[in-house]
């Protein structure tokens, strides 16, 4: 039986792609952030993403801040609605949602869905070389849940942002 039979054998699969899916992208997930200075820095920084489009929603106090990685910042568009067209076709963009005002509030903290209860799990950046870009992140000072040294999987590590939300960190040749 071939890897994708065995795939669509596991109950709840849908054997075939319905045509009407077809073009759909994965375009973004969406983190809640405390202090959006700090996770603009974590994630541009550290991680190297790029921001893309930020949108301020002042009535309802809160805004919205869009990240990619490219590797060629000159292929965005610098003018809207491109910009916004050329977002919307991305694969893996990263949306920070920050509630204006949270960063005062020495007390509050988003459940980043690794305690209890459990939800969310982690975001996953792969990376050309995981033990250079993990001696960098030690580096930097960032903050690590699992180090490549740690358990058996030797080949991925999480680190943590701002939040506590768990990043993932693959080879991008690893087998996993």
């Amino acid at each position: 039986m071939s890897l994708q039979e065995q795939l669509n054998a596991i109950p709840g699969v849908a054997t075939g792609r319905d045509a009407a899916t077809l073009g759909f992208v994965f375009n973004h997930t969406m983190l809640r952030v405390k202090d959006v200075a700090k996770s603009l820095d974590f994630y541009t920084r550290v991680l190297g993403f790029t921001p893309v489009r930020r949108r301020d929603f002042d009535e309802a106090r809160f805004s919205l801040y869009f990240l990619v990685l490219v590797d060629d910042p000159s292929a965005i568009p610098a003018d809207e609605p491109a910009r916004g067209e050329w977002l919307l076709s991305q694969r893996g963009v990263l949306e920070l949602t920050h509630n204006h005002g949270t960063e005062n509030d020495p007390d509050f903290a988003y459940h980043d869905g690794n305690s209890e209860p459990r939800g969310f799990g982690h975001i996953c950046v792969s990376v050309p070389d995981v033990e250079a870009a993990c001696a960098r992140f030690e580096q930097l000072g960032v903050p690590f849940q699992k180090r490549l040294t740690d358990g058996r999987m030797k080949n991925i590590a999480f680190i943590k942002d701002p939040d506590g939300y768990w990043v993932e960190i693959l080879q991008a040749t690893a087998r996993v």
